[in-house]
């Protein structure tokens, strides 16, 4: 009987965590209590980072479909800007403290989300638009934005805050032994956020990427003293599985063969170039090759060249970095039950 108190303690105390965090997943955004807990609301720092990272996608993604309604083209430019991803970034940021506003409106959730949150939202994109020309003349919003502008409104109300409501975050001490626990050595994201989603983050980092080089390319070549740059919707697809697989590669060199940062640095970049050669020679053939490297030197095909090596190496070094922080995320529809039991067995 003496052997089973700790494992009866333990249990108990992961029974007491699940129901302490239970309640909390009905509070969206606020902080969840202090350091000493397991999980908490992730911090805003990433929330502001999320949000200007999910705005420019919808920048690119509105504009590329725009742009191919009026003059079809394969590559499927979007466009963006570094000012767009900062007011993207704050204005979401006060529209989660309107969506924590709901309960003022029980009983009547059809006004907050079909007509308060919406005509919130509009408000701020039309002011958003507005910032730069109200010295000059006030920008007309056409019947048709205002339909795509109340679409995106209720897209935010139905959908994204109640997916950030369910993201928790793990303090970095009992991430490292969770990760080691769940999933065993090669196996982290078992205990973190599921393969979909991942994707889908660095299918919109890579959107970022991009507008954040072409944006100051565009600053430096021009000095106009714009801030706007762009990319093409096909980046999604070939940033979010590079960065996917590049992931398993660090899961694989780093948590099983305990692989430094300097080897398993040259694995990626040569990934990394095979991987935009593939893709470049595809798309190549639809004529939807959004980049022509030709007229830069030590090109290959106009596709690849050792001229961005540089930028190459230090999104690789990055790489490494968001999938740490990916790894302490967990939402709480897909917290597997093993984790629950290695929470309980830690504490």
């Amino acid at each position: 009987m003496a052997r089973e108190g700790p494992r009866i303690r333990s249990k108990e105390r992961a029974a007491s965590l699940v129901a302490a965090a239970a309640p909390r997943q009905q509070e969206p955004f606020g902080d969840t209590g202090d350091a000493g807990e397991s999980l908490r609301a992730l911090p805003r720092w990433m929330r502001l980072y999320l949000y200007g990272m999910h705005g420019v996608t919808l920048d690119v993604l509105l504009s590329s479909l725009q742009g191919a309604l009026t003059n079809p083209d394969a590559k499927l430019v979007g466009f963006s800007s570094l000012y767009l991803c900062a007011m993207h970034a704050l204005t979401h940021f006060a529209l989660e403290k309107i969506y924590s506003q709901k309960k003022c409106f029980r009983g009547r959730p059809l006004v907050f989300h079909l007509v308060f949150y919406p005509s919130v939202y509009i408000g701020l994109q039309i002011l958003i638009g507005n910032v730069n020309t109200l010295t000059e003349r006030v920008r007309v919003v056409s019947a048709t934005q205002l339909v795509v502008h109340y679409v995106l409104a209720l897209y935010f109300s139905q959908v994204f805050h109640r997916g950030m409501a369910h993201l928790r975050y793990l303090p970095a001490s009992r991430c490292a032994d969770l990760c080691q626990s769940v999933g065993g050595p090669d196996g982290p994201p078992s205990a973190g956020l599921p393969g979909f989603v991942r994707f889908l983050f660095f299918g919109m980092h890579g959107f970022l990427d991009e507008v954040l080089f072409t944006s100051l390319f565009n600053l430096v070549e021009k000095s106009d003293g714009g801030l706007g740059g762009h990319t093409s919707l096909w980046s999604f697809l070939m940033y979010g599985s590079c960065s996917f697989v590049v992931e398993k590669l660090y899961f694989h060199l780093h948590f099983g063969r305990g692989w430094g940062t300097w080897r398993r640095l040259p694995i990626y970049v040569c990934f990394i170039y095979t991987w935009e050669l593939c893709w470049g020679l595809a798309l190549r053939q639809f004529d939807a090759c959004s980049w022509d490297y030709s007229h830069y030197p030590h090109n290959f095909m106009g596709l690849i060249t050792l001229l961005y090596l540089p930028g190459w190496v230090l999104l690789s070094l990055y790489q490494d970095v968001l999938s740490n922080v990916l790894l302490r995320i967990r939402h709480s529809l897909f917290v597997p039950t093993n984790l629950v039991n290695k929470v309980g067995f830690w504490f």
